[in-house]
């Protein structure tokens, strides 16, 4: 998925993904009796692993025959082709290679400049100051300057834009006026020459950095029909892309492919693979269109089946490795009975999220322990309570909690008995048959329901649910997902309530010092395992197979192929 979405949005378009794996402190002594003693046990991190391609003799034809072509697979863009535009999160693989943004992530996620050469923050750190390249330029040969980004910013804060960036979470200042139509400009940019632009916002965010130096539109060619209020004129742009990447649009066949040629005019010099084709493919036949040669790169479920078959491959570059995302199952805390977090912590001890793993994933997962992936520089488990699976403890916390085993053996509190709905999409999900069993064991009924993706996107946003499958997308920032859990959020869908996470989740995006988001973040986390919002499940691993008469190609957890594609280049 492309980068800009709000972290509420990336959880919603993403609940089918991988569907089947889907904080209120009191001080009172017997709520502290409930909480389950901190342990300092450290999960290790799943491990990344390669393969090297040991024969290139053995390359398809297909393959040996592309000499100045590099062929990836993508699953279904819609021919929207124009950032902060589309809303299938395809096109935001396809813009990739037409448009560069001024800063973007290394692949540890830290920020890295791209169009900008530089840039300055303020002492207060709410104003910044982006440095462009001279020799960026769009692919027509006309310069990047000033004007388009301020453009590009502007564009966003029309009151008839309706896409997916939040341009308001930058708070820059003069932005909410400019879209409510009572001023002119937005006063809080500002360009100083044609290089240099200085935007001042009116607190601080550690991700402003990110959602001001996106990818810069053509302020010639996007915003020459431009009209305040009037964006319906961009429509007849999209299939006619044209931006700073290295790489120029050519063509779109639907259902089949998009070509691009490389961008003579790109400001690292041109790409030194001529053709580039996003080859749409169908996931149930993508390793094989890999092995017959179709596709020079393509990334898969991993399983031993598949990294088998990979690893047989002798002609392939085989990265298995952890995804930056995690699977979790939303816990509806406004539900009488899921107010109280002994209940919650019971709940996570009456599951066995490691059998749901090891069904799920044979062996290239793990048990998700704290709301980020293993790879990103925020994650630390140390000191959090890890939940192995206990019944007993489960039990006991239940019985303190006051919910007594009936006679039908279902557990009772003043007359209600403790059922849980389950929403799910996935009528395969894994959690079904353990957990059914599990609870069952604790004198808790577990009642499946699966439904289409529609229907529990919509009970969701009504907090109609007990438990529902959720699935994160590619996380940025720490922030991503957790930010949605404060309070007073109107996307917290879970209707969890913790001051103290409040207070965390403010100052971690309250500072750009990295560190310190290190130790905030942290705090959290430990928070979260003592008062927790939901259930997580799982982190997962991928394969990732490349061609070995590709050469420069370096996917990673936060851009995908997208920063490799300047750099690759095929064996002669």
């Amino acid at each position: 998925m492309k980068k800009g979405i709000s972290s509420l949005i990336l959880l919603i378009v993403l609940l089918l993904f991988l569907s089947a794996c889907a904080l209120n402190s009191s001080g009172d002594d017997e709520t502290k009796e409930s909480v389950p003693k901190t342990n300092n046990v450290t999960v290790k991190r799943a491990e990344e692993k390669s393969y090297k391609a040991t024969d290139l003799s053995a390359l398809p034809g297909k393959t040996k025959a592309r000499k100045d072509t590099f062929v990836a697979g993508i699953s279904a863009p819609g021919g929207v082709f124009l950032p902060y535009f589309y809303e299938n999160g395809w096109d935001g693989n396809a813009t990739t290679p037409i448009f560069s943004p001024l800063v973007d992530l290394d692949k540890d996620g830290k920020p890295v400049p791209v169009l900008a050469e530089s840039w300055d923050t303020s002492k207060d750190q709410m104003t910044y100051t982006f440095k462009l390249r001279k020799n960026a330029k769009f692919s027509d040969g006309s310069p990047v300057t000033a004007d388009d980004v301020a453009f590009t910013l502007t564009l966003l804060h029309d009151p008839s834009y309706n896409g997916y960036q939040d341009i308001s979470l930058a708070a820059i200042k003069g932005g909410k006026e400019y879209k409510e139509g009572k001023a002119e400009s937005i006063e809080g940019i500002k360009v100083l020459d044609e290089q240099r632009i200085e935007i001042a916002t009116e607190k601080v965010n550690a991700k402003a950095l990110l959602i001001l130096g996106g990818q810069v539109l053509s302020k010639a060619y996007y915003g020459k029909d431009y009209e305040y209020g009037k964006l319906d004129y961009l429509k007849e742009l999209y299939s006619k892309p044209l931006g700073a990447g290295p790489y120029v649009f050519s063509k779109y066949v639907p259902g089949q492919e998009i070509r691009y040629t490389a961008n003579d005019n790109y400001y690292k010099g041109k790409p030194k693979t001529e053709n580039l084709i996003y080859k749409i493919i169908d996931k149930a036949t993508s390793l094989q269109q890999f092995e017959t040669g179709e596709l020079d790169y393509a990334g898969f479920p991993a399983d031993d089946d598949t990294v088998g078959q990979l690893e047989s491959l002798k002609f392939a570059n085989v990265q298995v490795a952890p995804v930056n995302d995690y699977g979790l199952i939303y816990v509806n805390n406004t539900r009488p009975q899921f107010k109280d977090k002994a209940v919650r912590q019971a709940l996570l001890y009456g599951m066995d999220r490691q059998k749901i793993v090891d069904v799920r994933f044979k062996g290239f997962g793990q048990v998700a322990d704290v709301p980020v992936s293993p790879v990103s520089w925020a994650y630390n488990n140390e000191g959090v309570t890890q939940y192995a699976f206990d019944a007993g403890k489960a039990k006991e916390l239940l019985d303190k909690a006051g919910w007594k085993v009936g006679k039908s053996g279902i557990r009772e509190k003043d007359g209600v008995q403790l059922k849980i709905r389950y929403l799910t999409a996935d009528a395969e999900d894994a959690v079904i048959p353990i957990a059914k069993e599990n609870y069952s064991d604790i004198g808790i009924k577990f009642e499946p329901e699966v439904t289409d993706f529609n229907a529990l996107v919509s009970k969701l946003t009504a907090k109609d649910y007990d438990f529902a499958a959720v699935s994160t997308s590619q996380i940025l920032d720490p922030s991503d997902t957790v930010e949605d859990l404060a309070t007073n959020n109107p996307n917290n869908y879970v209707g969890y309530s913790n001051p103290k996470v409040d207070q965390l989740i403010q100052e971690g995006l309250g500072t750009l010092d990295i560190d310190k988001r290190k130790e905030l973040y942290h705090e959290l986390y430990k928070e979260f395992t003592q008062d927790p919002p939901y259930i997580l499940i799982h982190y997962r691993q991928s394969a990732r197979a490349i061609s070995g008469q590709i050469e420069g190609l370096v996917p990673d957890n936060y851009t995908g192929i997208g920063s490799s594609l300047p750099n690759i280049s095929i064996k002669k």
